[in-house]
């Protein structure tokens, strides 16, 4: 049996490149946010996987063609299970939507030498993001491929960018790159958030039922005291 895609421990293809996964806190703090809105979103949706400082292995038998996205969303793939790298050959897809948490001191290679790989195996949508603002002016920028090469997509609003790929809004708040369903305008919460969101609805429903059995309760009382 064929073991589930990103999965096998192959020296070829390590795991890590030693990196870092930002350049400071605040590098850090968007790139984990991002994961931890987008990961549960998508994890209820059959066929996506959501990755972050994860390495990207784009053609089977060349380990130096590699990069190491901050971000990234993969559709098509199959199963849910933790993976080591992603490996296009193994998924039979390339990631959907990549997000980079850019700085100036990686501003080349986010700006060139990523998109330029990421445009030639397929990836759809490109996004930039400099948390603190150190060069990219508007600090959130993003690319759609058309025809190959990727083309800048339209501002309707102040740091702010939809993507058709997540079918998400994409908003810059700060440091953080905040995630906004358009369908009822509200941010994506946290995991973390999201439990809580669970535990509260769970407590309102059980408040709503003792609340609706002392209603019956009440009005049976009512019409005993009536009847006698």
């Amino acid at each position: 049996m064929r073991p589930p895609p990103g999965t096998t421990a192959d020296p070829l293809y390590p795991d890590s490149d030693g990196k870092p996964m930002g350049e400071t806190e605040y590098h850090i703090l968007a790139i984990t946010h991002l994961y931890e809105v987008l990961r549960p979103w998508f994890h209820r949706r059959e066929g996506y996987h959501v990755a972050a400082d994860m390495l990207l292995y784009y053609e089977q038998g060349n380990p130096s063609a590699v990069r190491g996205p901050d971000v990234m969303v993969s559709k098509g793939v199959r199963g849910k299970h933790l993976r080591r790298s992603f490996r296009t050959w193994e998924e039979g897809v390339a990631p959907a939507a990549i997000i980079e948490v850019t700085s100036r001191s990686t501003k080349d290679e986010d700006q060139f030498e990523k998109p330029a790989v990421y445009a030639r195996i397929g990836v759809k949508e490109y996004f930039l993001f400099d948390p603190i603002g150190e060069y990219l002016r508007p600090r959130l920028q993003g690319f759609r491929l058309l025809d190959g090469v990727y083309v800048p997509m339209a501002v309707e609003q102040a740091d702010r960018l939809s993507s058709d790929e997540l079918e998400l809004d994409l908003v810059a708040d700060a440091h953080l790159l905040r995630v906004v369903d358009p369908a009822n305008g509200e941010r994506l919460p946290t995991g973390e958030e999201y439990q809580e969101q669970l535990k509260l609805a769970r407590r309102e429903a059980r408040n709503a039922k003792r609340a609706a059995a002392e209603a019956r309760r009440q009005a049976a009382e009512a019409e005993r005291r009536a009847a006698d």
